[in-house]
């Protein structure tokens, strides 16, 4: 069914592309081709940083399950391509289709690729667990609910989002949580024996926290003005993420047994900054806003890893394998909140003080547009991906890299506590 699926869809869009995609007319002005040059010049770097974030550094955070490294970063590779590829072709029909042609560049790609970031956190609630039949449906129907939002709130209610805190992580983490909660409603999932990371394992996924680490900014600020703006983004997402970095070991010091730190804690908590800055980044406010941000959301992504996902696997039975509301949900939240009272306070230094009550009422309410429909998004996927033709692994099999790739030395038993026979008969059954 996957070479099958993948097949269809690469040559459908083969198809499309031969009829209606095809590049800018050249300029024929040498001003014009010079302001061209200069715009893939300083948007090209930036989308480069960007794809060295998505296939290398979240490939490798996700390798945190021992035995499912090879999927993990295999899968997150070809979403990415299939999400990209798709988007690209929902947008050119949507918003792009002149003429009967689309023109195609390269912010367009790059606005495609946003898109395709939404799947990737996403996933990231069902790591392990599920096929990558069921994850390309996933993609497939998670891609137009997301322009559909993100249309209504950056259109409709002109909610300011530079970093995309609210239109991407808000929205990718509780569509997530809804689709993992439609698929698995049985009830709490037991922990899998091959589930815990191991030194090797948290190694790698660590290096993927630090590859995410360094290049974010450039993922803040690429859809900003050239200039302050983009200066100011740049600078904001350096401090929030190093303020989130020491909280995080702060944090876990003091949460863990006899000061020890949390492998999990650091690969998430480190990261917090960079998902609640994203919404203010551009806006006026003092460097110390910027720490205290990432302070206070390396802080709530901890505390979420240490209480508030146990409760909500006990009261919810929510399964959210890597932790996506603790690094996505709740540091998205909390922007959204900061980018309402950093309106207010600019205000009282201007005259608009009226239009921007409204303009923080419509930062609320793009966070409730962002969470309304991606649960309701999430929870219809999640039914679909329950299909029996999606083929999801059963419980025995899963995070496992056996049942999806050809592993050359197979010797060991993948299975604990079994043959190398039975674990053949499994891969059969």
């Amino acid at each position: 069914l996957l070479p099958l699926s993948l097949g269809l869809f690469q040559g459908t869009l083969l198809l499309f592309f031969a009829l209606f995609v095809t590049y800018d007319e050249p300029s024929a002005q040498a001003e014009d081709a010079s302001l061209v040059a200069n715009k893939v010049y300083s948007t090209f770097p930036f989308f480069q940083d960007i794809q060295v974030m998505l296939v290398v550094g979240l490939g490798l955070l996700l390798t945190f399950l021992p035995r499912y490294g090879l999927s993990a970063l295999t899968h997150n590779f070809l979403l990415l391509n299939f999400s990209m590829q798709w988007a690209l072709v929902l947008q050119g029909l949507l918003h792009h289709f002149h003429h009967g042609q689309v023109q195609l560049d390269l912010h367009k790609l790059l606005i495609s690729e946003f898109a395709a970031v939404t799947v990737l956190i996403s996933v990231g609630a069902i790591l392990g667990r599920t096929s990558p039949c069921q994850l390309l449906v996933m993609a497939t129907c998670e891609i137009p609910v997301y322009l559909a939002s993100e249309w209504v709130i950056i259109n409709c209610l002109g909610v300011l989002d530079v970093g995309g805190t609210i239109t991407i992580h808000v929205f990718s983490c509780y569509f997530g949580l809804g689709v993992s909660k439609a698929l698995f409603r049985a009830g709490q999932q037991p922990l899998h024996p091959k589930e815990t990371p191991i030194p090797r394992s948290d190694i790698m996924s660590l290096v993927g926290m630090l590859i995410l680490w360094v290049f974010w900014p450039s993922f803040v600020a690429v859809l900003c003005q050239p200039g302050d703006a983009q200066h100011r983004a740049i600078l904001n997402t350096l401090l929030a993420l190093s303020a989130s970095a020491i909280t995080t070991v702060v944090a876990s010091s003091l949460l863990e047994r006899d000061s020890k730190l949390s492998p999990g804690h650091l690969q998430n908590g480190s990261l917090a900054g960079g998902v609640v800055i994203g919404v203010v980044a551009d806006m006026a406010m003092p460097p110390v806003a910027a720490l205290a941000l990432g302070s206070l959301s390396a802080l709530t992504c901890v505390l979420g890893f240490r209480f508030l996902t146990p409760l909500l696997g006990r009261k919810l039975s929510l399964l959210d394998q890597c932790g996506i509301h603790n690094l996505h949900g709740l540091p998205g939240i909390l922007g959204a909140a900061a980018s309402a009272v950093a309106i207010l306070v600019a205000s009282k230094d201007t005259s608009g003080s009226q239009f921007s009550q409204l303009q923080a009422l419509c930062q609320a309410a793009g966070l409730a547009v962002a969470m309304g429909t991606s649960l309701l998004g999430g929870l219809l996927t999640g039914a679909v991906l329950r299909l029996p033709c999606l083929a999801q692994p059963p419980q025995r099999l899963c995070f496992d890299d056996s049942l999806y790739f050809k592993i050359q030395d197979q010797a060991e038993s993948p299975w604990p506590g079994s043959t190398t026979e039975e674990g053949a008969l499994a891969l059969k059954e």
